[in-house]
């Protein structure tokens, strides 16, 4: 017998997308945007630390607060898939990979209101660890968003 390419199992369920158009899932279509927004923030306030430019800081407000808009976007889908079905529930990476991601939020959200500061301090030292802080969070949920789709099948349709 030829393994697939796919390590989920194909029981009476395959989890499903609640949230999708067309069969695709709309979850997965929105995440990058958010990560893409909190990504950007972490290394616009390390070329605002490095270089004191105006600019750089600027920047990172802007990311943050996009961040953390399109970030609850994505929260609503993929919180209607986590509610939506019960067999994505029962996937090992679906609890963690949820909470991690309302943490990423919580603290994208504080860090949105640090930036909303003069230059300097909305950087150094909290605007910048907070930052450094949701992308390594963003890292460990990722992973296990990833897991849910390629090893889970969460949302694949066959």
């Amino acid at each position: 017998m030829a393994h697939s390419p796919t390590h989920y199992s194909t029981t009476s369920h395959s989890p499903q997308s609640t949230a999708r158009i067309a069969r695709h899932p709309i979850h997965p279509m929105l995440v990058p945007f958010p990560i893409a927004c909190f990504v950007g923030t972490l290394l616009t306030d390390i070329a605002y630390w490095r270089s004191a430019e105006m600019m750089w800081a600027n920047f990172s407000a802007w990311l943050i607060s996009a961040g953390v808009v399109l970030g609850l976007i994505a929260a609503i889908a993929g919180l209607v898939d986590f509610i939506g079905d019960r067999a994505i529930r029962s996937q090992r990476p679906a609890w963690p990979h949820v909470i991690g991601n309302l943490i990423v939020l919580v603290i994208a959200t504080i860090n949105m209101f640090i930036h909303t500061r003069d230059a300097w301090t909305s950087v150094v030292p909290w605007g910048l660890t907070l930052s450094a802080v949701t992308v390594v969070i963003l890292i460990v949920t990722g992973w296990l968003g990833w897991s849910m789709v390629y090893r889970h099948g969460v949302g694949v349709t066959e």
